[in-house]
Protein backbone atom coordinates (compact mmCIF):
# COMPACT_ATOMS: atom_id res chain seq x y z
CA UNK A 1 0.00 0.00 0.00
CA UNK A 2 3.11 2.59 0.30
CA UNK A 3 2.83 4.51 -2.80
CA UNK A 4 -0.83 4.81 -2.90
CA UNK A 5 -1.69 5.13 0.50
CA UNK A 6 1.56 8.07 0.24
CA UNK A 7 -0.46 9.04 -2.74
CA UNK A 8 -4.01 9.45 -0.98
CA UNK A 9 -2.77 11.14 2.18
CA UNK A 10 -1.30 13.97 0.07
CA UNK A 11 -2.65 17.42 2.29
CA UNK A 12 -4.22 21.01 1.22
CA UNK A 13 -6.12 22.27 -1.66
CA UNK A 14 -4.84 22.46 -4.77
CA UNK A 15 -5.69 24.14 -8.13
CA UNK A 16 -3.99 24.61 -11.89
CA UNK A 17 -2.91 28.04 -12.98
CA UNK A 18 -2.21 28.14 -17.03
CA UNK A 19 1.29 28.72 -18.57
CA UNK A 20 2.62 31.04 -21.11
CA UNK A 21 3.79 29.08 -24.02
CA UNK A 22 7.21 30.18 -23.16
CA UNK A 23 7.21 29.08 -19.61
CA UNK A 24 5.51 25.47 -21.13
CA UNK A 25 8.45 25.22 -23.67
CA UNK A 26 11.20 26.19 -21.16
CA UNK A 27 9.61 23.61 -18.47
CA UNK A 28 9.37 20.46 -20.95
CA UNK A 29 12.61 21.19 -22.00
CA UNK A 30 14.15 20.80 -18.60
CA UNK A 31 13.02 16.94 -18.72
CA UNK A 32 13.97 14.12 -20.63
CA UNK A 33 11.38 12.10 -21.34
CA UNK A 34 7.84 12.53 -22.59
CA UNK A 35 5.07 11.17 -24.63
CA UNK A 36 4.17 11.25 -28.46
CA UNK A 37 1.26 10.95 -29.76
CA UNK A 38 0.30 9.80 -33.00
CA UNK A 39 -2.08 8.20 -35.44
CA UNK A 40 -1.90 4.13 -36.37
CA UNK A 41 -4.32 2.42 -38.15
CA UNK A 42 -6.73 5.32 -37.52
CA UNK A 43 -6.19 5.04 -34.28
CA UNK A 44 -4.65 6.95 -32.03
CA UNK A 45 -0.83 5.56 -30.28
CA UNK A 46 0.89 6.97 -27.35
CA UNK A 47 4.70 6.08 -27.01
CA UNK A 48 7.14 7.31 -24.51
CA UNK A 49 10.35 8.72 -25.43
CA UNK A 50 13.36 10.73 -24.80
CA UNK A 51 13.57 14.00 -26.21
CA UNK A 52 15.81 17.44 -26.56
CA UNK A 53 14.31 20.39 -27.20
CA UNK A 54 16.45 22.38 -30.14
CA UNK A 55 15.73 25.80 -31.07
CA UNK A 56 11.86 25.73 -29.55
CA UNK A 57 11.76 22.48 -31.93
CA UNK A 58 10.99 19.11 -29.69
CA UNK A 59 13.60 16.29 -31.53
CA UNK A 60 13.23 12.51 -31.02
CA UNK A 61 15.35 9.57 -32.30
CA UNK A 62 14.04 6.28 -33.21
CA UNK A 63 14.56 3.07 -34.97
CA UNK A 64 13.84 1.81 -38.56
CA UNK A 65 10.49 0.44 -38.50
CA UNK A 66 8.87 2.51 -35.86
CA UNK A 67 5.05 3.13 -36.07
CA UNK A 68 6.14 6.84 -35.79
CA UNK A 69 8.78 6.76 -38.54
CA UNK A 70 6.52 5.34 -40.92
CA UNK A 71 3.37 8.03 -39.92
CA UNK A 72 6.08 11.02 -40.46
CA UNK A 73 6.65 9.78 -44.08
CA UNK A 74 3.00 9.28 -44.80
CA UNK A 75 2.61 12.92 -46.06
CA UNK A 76 6.36 13.67 -46.63
CA UNK A 77 7.74 17.05 -46.26
CA UNK A 78 4.76 18.21 -44.76
CA UNK A 79 4.92 16.04 -42.04
CA UNK A 80 2.42 14.83 -39.84
CA UNK A 81 -0.27 16.21 -36.63
CA UNK A 82 1.13 14.55 -33.29
CA UNK A 83 0.98 15.82 -29.71
CA UNK A 84 3.51 15.75 -27.33
CA UNK A 85 3.13 15.86 -23.83
CA UNK A 86 5.62 16.34 -20.70
CA UNK A 87 5.34 16.05 -16.59
CA UNK A 88 6.77 16.32 -14.08
CA UNK A 89 3.86 15.95 -10.92
CA UNK A 90 5.46 14.73 -7.38
CA UNK A 91 2.99 11.85 -6.35
CA UNK A 92 2.93 12.19 -3.05
CA UNK A 93 2.26 15.96 -2.83
CA UNK A 94 -0.35 16.42 -6.27
CA UNK A 95 2.14 19.43 -7.32
CA UNK A 96 3.97 19.97 -10.71
CA UNK A 97 3.58 21.10 -14.32
CA UNK A 98 2.57 19.16 -17.04
CA UNK A 99 2.66 20.88 -20.82
CA UNK A 100 1.38 19.47 -24.08
CA UNK A 101 2.25 20.41 -27.41
CA UNK A 102 0.79 19.84 -30.66
CA UNK A 103 2.46 20.48 -33.88
CA UNK A 104 4.03 18.51 -37.29
CA UNK A 105 6.16 15.48 -36.62
CA UNK A 106 8.58 15.52 -40.19
CA UNK A 107 11.79 13.32 -40.54
CA UNK A 108 15.52 14.64 -40.09
CA UNK A 109 16.82 13.87 -43.54
CA UNK A 110 19.71 15.72 -43.67
CA UNK A 111 22.94 14.11 -42.93
CA UNK A 112 24.45 16.90 -40.85
CA UNK A 113 21.44 17.62 -38.48
CA UNK A 114 20.83 13.58 -38.23
CA UNK A 115 24.84 13.36 -36.91
CA UNK A 116 24.16 16.53 -34.76
CA UNK A 117 21.22 14.76 -33.27
CA UNK A 118 22.83 11.71 -32.61
CA UNK A 119 24.91 13.49 -30.79
CA UNK A 120 22.88 15.47 -28.26
CA UNK A 121 20.41 12.75 -27.63
CA UNK A 122 21.27 9.36 -26.28
CA UNK A 123 18.40 6.84 -26.47
CA UNK A 124 17.46 4.62 -23.66
CA UNK A 125 16.60 2.14 -25.25
CA UNK A 126 18.95 -0.86 -26.93
CA UNK A 127 17.59 -0.38 -30.43
CA UNK A 128 19.33 0.73 -32.87
CA UNK A 129 17.84 4.69 -33.65
CA UNK A 130 18.93 5.85 -37.27
CA UNK A 131 16.18 8.37 -37.50
CA UNK A 132 15.14 11.22 -36.19
CA UNK A 133 12.72 12.97 -36.24
CA UNK A 134 11.58 17.30 -35.53
CA UNK A 135 8.40 18.38 -34.14
CA UNK A 136 7.43 21.85 -35.00
CA UNK A 137 4.93 23.32 -31.74
CA UNK A 138 1.98 25.06 -33.36
CA UNK A 139 0.03 24.94 -30.04
CA UNK A 140 1.90 25.03 -26.55
CA UNK A 141 -0.49 24.56 -23.74
CA UNK A 142 0.39 23.65 -20.52
CA UNK A 143 -0.68 23.94 -16.29
CA UNK A 144 1.14 24.27 -13.21
CA UNK A 145 -0.26 22.24 -10.03
CA UNK A 146 0.33 24.41 -7.08
CA UNK A 147 -0.80 24.60 -3.35
CA UNK A 148 -4.00 26.80 -2.10
CA UNK A 149 -7.03 27.40 -2.79
CA UNK A 150 -8.01 29.37 -6.38
CA UNK A 151 -8.03 32.89 -5.97
CA UNK A 152 -11.75 34.44 -6.12
CA UNK A 153 -12.43 36.82 -8.54
CA UNK A 154 -13.78 40.11 -7.35
CA UNK A 155 -17.78 40.06 -6.99
CA UNK A 156 -19.67 43.36 -8.91
CA UNK A 157 -21.92 43.53 -5.94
Amino acid sequence: MGRLQGAATAVGPRHTVSLDPDEALRLLGSVPLGRVVFTQKALPAVRPVNHVLDDGDIVIRTHDGAALVSTAQQDGDHGVVVAYEADDIDPATHLGWSVVVTGYCRLVTDPEQVARYQEMLHPWSDHRMDHVVRIRPDLITGVRLVNGTRPQAPSNG
